[in-house]
């Protein structure tokens, strides 16, 4: 291997390393991955990822060529399309199909391209997120409509973040405070009686770092321990935001429109739970930006995940149910990693967000500090611990019995 050759293949893992940080991929699945490129591409590499950075140290065999590179990096965001399109290009570097050079002017173009779905739809899958996490939390007709009008706001905060820093710093109080201190106006002025803690959480439900906390778990298990470790703080730190938000803009609602005395509603029917659970992965496929025909794969898996859970819960406890229904979505993901040549996460992704328990951690946070449940919800704290720990043990258990044929 020539010195040119070893500059254009450790430009590109490089450029590829960032590109995969950046749409949320997990520390060790991203350095399991990188590593097989390397590999494939005739290089000794060896990388260290956490959620804020990346070190790259590739070597030629012989050690004529040695290169390092560290790169302070944001934390990344789920983007299911581009995570798929730069799988795909891999593959046809690896293949032959494409020259590093093709490749290299690909990964630009893939880093620049904006969501599929455009703004507009994205929008109206976050009010219809919100709505449906309040069906699915047994929330009234009205309650459900007034969660997915929050979530519209929600989501106005999101965009005003992607062009001000300052706003992105204090996204999450922000958004939680508006969401607060709009449901007590709606309580004073149109809905009397309604469930204001509730229809706040499920107004930025989007916003909970339930999905993070779980990533960072499955790097500790994995002994990613630094990784691990950050993913959790943040993702606690996230939820300590959006708690304060809420918590002031609920006390600062009530100064100015008084207490609004909760009134429950008639339960919703059963048919409406598997509803929710179609309506919250539907709308998660813009927010997460899944590609259009990976669609029926996503949906699939979250009821596979939702519905394995439900029902070995009849005959065990929730904590257990919650691993058999992660084990049954862990197989179901690494068999669609064989059957299309995908990365595994696209579809896992929305079965997690179904099971993970982020809104059960704000609720026992809720409850820890005002001493009130907003919800029916005894013991919440052991659950969470259990459900987080089942969800972990069910993946392991299924990369076991179905082995995956790629590291994402």
């Amino acid at each position: 291997m020539d010195t040119f050759e070893f500059i254009q293949i450790r430009k590109f893992i490089v450029k590829l390393g960032k590109m995969l940080h950046k749409y949320g991929t997990p520390a060790f699945r991203l350095e399991a991955y990188l590593t097989e490129v390397a590999t494939y591409l005739g290089v000794r590499a060896s990388f260290i990822a956490t959620p804020t950075s990346i070190t790259f140290v590739i070597w030629s065999d012989k050690h004529e060529d040695e290169y390092h590179h560290a790169a302070r990096l944001q934390p990344g965001e789920m983007d299911m399309n581009s995570l798929s399109l730069t799988d795909e290009l891999a593959n046809e570097l690896l293949s032959g199909k494409r020259t590093l050079a093709e490749a290299d002017k690909r990964l630009s173009e893939i880093d620049v391209m904006p969501s599929p779905y455009g703004k507009v739809i994205t929008g109206c899958a976050f009010g219809l997120a919100t709505a449906a996490f309040a069906m699915l939390m047994g929330a009234s007709w009205s309650e459900i409509f007034w969660s997915g009008l929050l979530g519209l706001v929600a989501y106005i905060w999101n965009l005003w973040s992607l062009r001000s820093k300052r706003v992105a710093l204090m996204l999450e109080p922000m958004t939680s405070f508006a969401a607060g201190l709009l449901a007590c106006a709606i309580s004073r002025y149109f809905e009397p009686g309604i469930n204001i803690p509730l229809i706040v959480l499920s107004s930025v439900i989007v916003l909970v770092p339930g999905l993070a906390l779980l990533m960072g778990l499955s790097e500790l298990s994995s002994r990613n321990m630094v990784s691990g470790t950050a993913r959790v703080m943040d993702a606690l730190m996230q939820l300590f935001k959006l708690y304060f938000g809420a918590f002031l803009g609920v006390a600062a609602g009530f100064s100015l429109f008084g207490e609004n005395l909760y009134r429950p509603a008639e339960s919703l029917p059963f048919w409406a739970t598997w509803l929710a659970v179609f309506l919250l992965c539907f709308a998660l496929v813009a927010i997460f930006r899944t590609r259009l025909k990976h669609i029926p794969w996503a949906l699939t898996s979250a009821f596979i995940a939702y519905g394995t859970t439900a029902w070995s819960s009849e005959y065990l406890d929730q904590g257990l149910g919650t691993f058999v229904g992660a084990f049954a979505l862990g197989i179901f993901a690494n068999m669609f990693t064989r059957i299309a040549n995908q990365p595994s996460t696209i579809v896992a992704m929305h079965g997690l967000i179904v099971l993970v328990p982020g809104s059960k951690t704000y609720i026992g946070l809720n409850s820890f500090i005002s001493g009130k449940d907003f919800v029916n919800a005894e013991h919440v704290g052991q659950e969470v611990f259990l459900i987080f720990m089942s969800l972990v043990a069910g993946l392991i258990f299924a990369n076991v019995v179905v082995p995956t044929k790629k590291a994402l």
